[in-house]
């Protein structure tokens, strides 16, 4: 399954959550229009052909260690600490990360 279509069945299943806000695809693109976002907060988006999630620093070491993501970061190749990527998955492995991401979020923002 391609990352577009697992941000879709991500959105399928988070849009129902309180401050849950799916991506804009109706508009014109522009930053932050294809992410799915909790209360004004990005937690979900597809870079590159993968699944990007935002989770705490230690969960994203995990991830990296178990070989289930990649870093996530800047063009000049530092990582962002609190982002990794999933190049590969399914709904049913990305969506208890995409909840970590979303109350990881969701408890960061006052």
């Amino acid at each position: 399954m391609d990352a577009a279509a697992r941000l879709t069945a991500l959105v399928d299943a988070l849009a129902g959550e309180p401050g849950v806000t799916p991506p804009d695809t109706a508009g014109p693109r522009r930053f932050g229009s294809r992410t799915l976002t909790v209360h004004g907060a990005t937690f979900a988006m597809v870079v590159g052909g993968a699944l990007v999630l935002k989770v705490p620093e230690a969960r994203v070491t995990a991830l990296l260690a178990d070989g289930t993501g990649r870093p996530f970061g800047t063009d000049a190749g530092r990582p962002y600490r609190e982002w990794v990527s999933l190049p590969q998955g399914e709904p049913a492995t990305d969506l208890p990360l995409a909840r970590e991401a979303l109350d990881f979020t969701r408890t960061a923002r006052p």
